[in-house]
């Protein structure tokens, strides 16, 4: 089990709502430390969004909603061995 650092419950809050609210554009990937996650997100929203008509940024934003449910549904000390501990970069 990890040390639970006093940030991580923020991180896990911020990321999670970031993740509903901004998926799309890989806002709660770049909170978590995973960048280039969040560049693909980011990447894959904007230049496929404009040849697919944002059907890329729609995909894109479900799969930020997914990923924010799933790190506001664990536990703190589950979301610290997840996502900082064992480094799990999707889903």
């Amino acid at each position: 089990m990890a040390n639970l650092n006093t940030s991580h419950p923020n991180k896990q809050l911020l990321a999670g709502y970031c993740g509903i609210i901004f998926g799309g554009f890989g806002v709660h990937k770049f909170i978590l430390g995973y960048n280039p996650e969040g560049f693909i997100m980011l990447a894959i929203s904007i230049v496929a969004g404009t040849f697919t008509y944002g059907i890329a940024l729609i995909v894109m934003q479900l799969i930020g909603l997914i990923e924010g449910m799933i790190y506001l549904n664990k536990s703190s000390e589950e979301f610290v061995d997840t996502y900082f501990v064992n480094k799990q970069r999707w889903f």
